[in-house]
């Protein structure tokens, strides 16, 4: 319940920041680069090393791929049906491509399942949602920017993200059954916990509740596959196809019902691909999947 209450605190406090005439309008951008330089990494190397590997783990982990490949296959569908812009179907693949499965998952995982379910709900966040980000979000997110990157470019953007190079750093350690002193793995979660309220901060700072706003219906879309749709199709790929019905599947299914991700959020506004729209998918999509995520519980215990 406390990781709750600070969810909706530090989105308010951004909210009320950003209504405080003297508070600068474009501090959230130094957010964002916090967040994606410095806290992210700091989680790689933490979460990472520590993963040990058998064949059922893919299943968590192909969550936020599954997931992400349907956004991206179904909005690139629709924008070049009904003529959306880049940055419009660039956002929308990226917000409802991706959940919220660390600093949300993380907390409403632990509390449903305990530290079983946690074990799980790492294996979704850090090789799936993680990764996904890293490479493919960032992917998207130059794709869908303005101007036409070449391949060469692109290739560098992955690259020189520093999350990705954490990334595969970890994944080496991992390899060799290497893990950092206690006291620089105390420092290394410490840093990479500053995710949660640096960036909802962030979002409330950007995030704009307007009546007329022409982004009301993509707002719906993203929300409807996200929340509705994502989980739809892992629990029939997995539960009704492959016929998977252990505890860590439930947690699968219940992380990719998480609200969309804010570092997603976060790397759409930076490449300006509808900053309005992304923090709204963040602004609306956390409350609203309270809701989504006690139905999908309902189901998986009870049905």
């Amino acid at each position: 319940m406390t990781n709750f209450i600070l969810i909706f605190f530090y989105l308010v406090l951004g909210i009320v920041l950003q209504r405080i005439k003297r508070f600068p309008t474009n501090s959230y951008k130094l957010l964002n680069k916090v967040v994606i330089y410095i806290c992210l990494p700091a989680l790689a190397l933490y979460f990472i090393p520590k993963i040990h590997w058998n064949n059922q783990l893919l299943f968590p982990i192909g969550v936020a791929w599954i997931g992400f490949a349907g956004s991206f296959l179904l909005f690139r569908f629709l924008g070049k049906k009904y003529g959306w812009s880049k940055k419009l179907t660039g956002c929308l693949i990226l917000t409802a491509g991706l959940g919220n499965t660390s600093f949300l998952g993380f907390p409403i995982i632990e509390a449903l399942y305990g530290q079983e379910g946690m074990k799980t709900a790492i294996l979704v966040d850090q090789p799936g949602t993680f990764v996904v980000l890293s490479t493919l979000g960032i992917l998207v997110a130059t794709m869908y920017s303005k101007g036409e990157p070449n391949g060469i470019q692109i290739f560098k953007k992955i690259m020189f993200f520093p999350p990705f190079i954490t990334f595969i750093v970890a994944c080496v350690m991992n390899i060799l059954n290497f893990d950092f002193h206690e006291w620089i793995q105390y420092i290394l979660q410490k840093v990479g916990s500053g995710v949660t309220p640096l960036a909802l901060v962030s979002v409330g700072l950007q995030l704009r509740f307007e009546s007329r706003s022409q982004h009301w219906q993509f707002l719906g879309l993203g929300l409807l596959y996200k929340l509705i749709l994502t989980p739809a199709i892992i629990y029939v790929l997995y539960v009704v196809i492959l016929n998977q019905n252990s505890k860590m599947i439930e947690v699968a299914i219940m992380e990719s019902a998480m609200a969309p991700m804010i570092t997603a959020s976060i790397l759409a506004t930076t490449h300006g691909l509808k900053p309005r729209l992304s923090s709204m998918m963040i602004g609306f999509g956390i409350p609203i999947s309270f809701i989504t995520l006690a139905f999908w519980y309902f189901v998986l215990r009870f049905i």
